[in-house]
């Protein structure tokens, strides 16, 4: 069994405060500023340009890759880490097309993170091949699929709502069809079980700063299925996915297995950082992480429905449907996580109206939940949102 205590007290966070915004930006593990430390000071400072061969820099996507594989249900060999969620979609889905060159659409649905939405789009227009990108409630994403489509491309977890996709019987409908899968998870990966290898998806992307504790700014991966991985040409032909990088060849060769999906220079101290951050995962399974996780949302959403009628819950009731997070809905939303906020209870705000909050064993248990559940029936009963400063909008909600 995992030990959650043990888990908390690995993680710095601040007094009095109650943050349930895990979804959004995990909080920082103690152990990150010793190696950003050592990597700052003691590699950079001290090593200079040998850092890259003395301190391993250059390995470090892959290995940290093959970490993060090992809590995605992913085989060693084929994650590597780099670039952001938006390269790894673009990466991705180019790959994608090229594998199912017969055919013109792209369906995602409207749950999708509006990222991944805006990457395909951009992409079709720079092919200009008659590519078209297909939207449609997440609900109707099944009987939607038909053997002219070319690439599903969804995110597991609705970033709104929690609403989780049955990633497996998709998946296996979907190829049944002829269609090359992409999985997005972001707002899976570290908050419910993957299993990448056993539903047999070609690609799966997803980032590291939400539940995976990175830190802002936290390098993505990127997943392709080995048996398709020398096949796959990358379209963004970085030199670090080059063959043999430092033989400066003015063509490019894609370097053999995941490796192709390397573009530019890692970012070192992110790495290091995230590195470090994965250490609080080893002996921890993610089967006690589900099953902590959806006692957590049980706890909050029956709290909340009792202190505070007016919030309606947006996230699917069954636990099975959903992901590690809960979202209510408000008219004034945005002026009440504010106010939450300000009591010291960190969730988020999606717009038009959601609220969110994010339910991360590894550093929050029922303790915390109560008190939220408490402080947000006070705001609510007493309408302490209602004041002019909660509802000036900042830049990030």
């Amino acid at each position: 069994m995992t030990d959650f205590a043990a888990s908390k007290a690995l993680f710095h966070l601040p007094e009095n405060v109650i943050y349930l915004d895990g979804n959004s930006l995990g909080p920082m593990p103690k152990a990150a500023i010793e190696r950003s430390r050592q990597t700052i000071e003691d590699q950079w400072g001290e090593m200079l340009i040998r850092g890259w061969n003395d301190a391993k820099w250059m390995e470090l996507p892959g290995r940290v890759g093959n970490r993060i594989g090992r809590l995605i249900g992913a085989p060693a060999g084929s994650v590597v880490m780099g670039d952001t969620l938006s390269i790894k979609v673009y990466q991705a889905l180019a790959s994608a097309l090229e594998l199912n060159p017969g055919r013109k659409v792209v369906l995602s649905d409207n749950g999708n993170f509006p990222t991944d939405l805006y990457m395909a789009q951009g992409l079709i227009d720079s092919l200009k091949q008659g590519h078209v990108l297909k939207i449609v409630n997440p609900e109707d994403v099944e009987a939607t699929l038909s053997d002219d489509i070319a690439v599903l491309m969804l995110t597991q977890v609705d970033y709104r709502t929690g609403r989780m996709h049955d990633m497996a019987a998709i998946t296996r409908k979907a190829q049944d069809l002829g269609i090359v899968v992409i999985w997005d998870l972001a707002h899976s990966a570290g908050a419910v079980p993957v299993d990448l290898a056993g539903c047999n998806a070609e690609f799966a992307v997803g980032c590291t700063y939400k539940y995976f504790n990175g830190g802002p700014g936290a390098p993505a991966f990127i997943y392709v299925r080995p048996d398709l991985v020398e096949k796959v040409r990358p379209a963004l032909s970085g030199w670090l996915g080059h063959e043999a990088p430092f033989a400066f060849a003015p063509d490019y060769r894609p370097a053999p297995g995941i490796e192709r999906m390397r573009v530019g220079t890692p970012p070192v101290i992110q790495l290091a950082i995230l590195d470090s951050a994965l250490d609080v995962w080893d002996g921890v399974e993610m089967a006690d992480i589900r099953q902590k996780s959806i006692a957590l949302c049980e706890q909050f959403i029956l709290g909340v429905e009792a202190a505070c009628p007016m919030l309606e819950l947006v996230s699917p009731r069954n636990a099975e449907c959903r992901g590690s997070q809960v979202s209510f809905r408000f008219e004034e939303g945005y002026a009440v996580m504010q106010a939450l906020i300000a009591r010291g209870v960190i969730g988020d705000f999606r717009a038009p109206d959601v609220i969110r909050f994010g339910f991360t064993p590894l550093y929050l248990d029922e303790k915390d939940v109560d008190a939220g559940i408490t402080i947000l029936a006070d705001i609510m009963e007493n309408r302490l949102w209602d004041a002019a400063e909660y509802k000036k909008r900042q830049a990030v909600t």
